[in-house]
């Protein structure tokens, strides 16, 4: 990623194709559900933690290191979440560097969908991040560019799933009551929240989407970056569902996409970026500040502890035009999907630097994001009633 401009044209593009479909449905964690979150410590840690570790090598798109990043994504969904689909999407391009090979890209994808719901219908919250790693300086590891943001991402995904399983198990009971009460004549309503085929909390997923190709080879053009998204995107935009459905292609059934990128440094600052997506931003704020108030999160121990997401107060004539940061957001951006980017400015020092490794994380504040994203996840999915909470500890008298 890089810092860049962005054409007036194509952020009106952004803002007016179509409106986040999700404003209105989005229920808040319980406390005792934000204390049931499942602690991610020793899954990152940088040497033989099971999500994180296998990710701190050199990923250079078409390597065999790129490989086995991509048979772990593969084998942690299939071990752990079977039932989430798990799909691939593929291509190839030439390079500054490749002298004209073509060099293969792999993007993965784990989606989550309600049972029986067709795709057409179904809106997803598209949680991102980015999985290669640049080719110079030789040896880059990138732990904040972007493998802690990857395995946030698995944790948030395994997180959520039991309570997503509950959920839909509890919708597809009260379905079935409500066939069966129409059927005798009985008058019988579904509460708001539950599933009955068109209403909106039934036909909402999730998706997990992990990108390769970001980094540049040479320079950062249109052409030498995002080599995974911008193919993504494309597919998705000529991808239609059958006639009649609520949602016309691929493209259309992201509700927000939610982008993770350099982020595992000490003392992050995220600015809010979209006006559309203020909203989005000051939910996730919130849960920030609700798993600090609880003591949840790690970095909030520390004495000089500052928010990660601070512009909740943000005015809309506070939005400028025309600057952003060019990242795996901006060929979904310019084909008006509702974008959410969880980027830090400043960038981290280590950014582009052999200094972005392991070492260098800040485990507080990897292990605060993890959480972070999860909470939020599990909040736009409206999960509250279906996490375990019997039994879960104190946290903030324990801490």
């Amino acid at each position: 990623m890089r810092l860049g401009q962005l054409s007036s044209q194509a952020l009106v593009n952004s803002f007016i194709t179509f409106l986040p479909a999700l404003t209105g449905a989005y229920t808040t964690l319980s406390d005792a559900s934000l204390k049931s979150l499942p602690d991610p410590s020793a899954d990152f840690d940088i040497r033989n933690g099971k999500l994180l570790a296998p990710i701190l090598i050199p990923r250079v798109p078409g390597t065999e290191n790129s490989l086995k990043v991509l048979q772990h994504f593969t084998d942690f969904w299939s071990n752990e979440l079977p039932d989430w689909k798990v799909e691939y999407d593929n291509s190839t391009a030439a390079t500054p560097l490749s002298n004209g090979k073509e060099i293969p890209f792999r993007n993965f994808m784990a989606t989550r969908d309600p049972p029986e719901s067709r795709p057409g219908e179904v809106g997803r919250l598209v949680l991102v991040a980015h999985y290669d790693s640049k080719i110079s300086p030789e040896g880059f590891i990138g732990a904040t560019d972007s493998a802690a943001p990857c395995a946030m991402l698995m944790h948030a995904a395994r997180g959520i799933d039991k309570a997503l399983t509950k959920k839909w198990k509890h919708m597809e009971e009260k379905k079935k009551n409500t066939e069966a009460n129409s059927k005798d004549g009985k008058d019988y309503e579904l509460e708001d929240d539950e599933g009955v085929d068109g209403d909106e909390a039934w036909n909402r997923g999730v998706m997990v989407l992990l990108l390769d190709g970001e980094e540049a080879f040479d320079n950062w053009t249109d052409d030498d970056s995002l080599y995974g998204a911008r193919n993504l995107a494309s597919t998705w935009e000529q991808t239609y569902h059958i006639a009649g459905s609520h949602r016309r292609t691929s493209l259309s059934s992201i509700d927000l996409f939610v982008l993770l990128d350099l982020l595992g440094s000490k003392d992050p600052m995220i600015p809010s970026y979209f006006k559309t997506t203020h909203w989005a931003y000051k939910h996730m704020a919130n849960v920030e500040r609700r798993l600090r108030d609880l003591g949840i999160m790690k970095t909030g121990k520390r004495p000089t502890s500052k928010q990660f997401l601070p512009e909740t107060d943000k005015t809309s004539a506070q939005f400028g035009w025309g600057g952003g940061i060019q990242d795996d957001h901006i060929p979904f951006l310019k084909r008006g999907v509702e974008v959410l980017h969880i980027i830090p400015a400043p960038f981290p020092k280590v950014w582009h630097t052999m200094d972005d490794d392991g070492e260098h994380l800040d485990m507080d504040t990897v292990n605060d994001w993890a959480i972070l994203a999860t909470a939020f996840a599990a909040e736009w999915l409206e999960l509250e009633g279906y996490f375990d909470t019997k039994g879960k500890r104190d946290v903030k008298t324990e801490l």
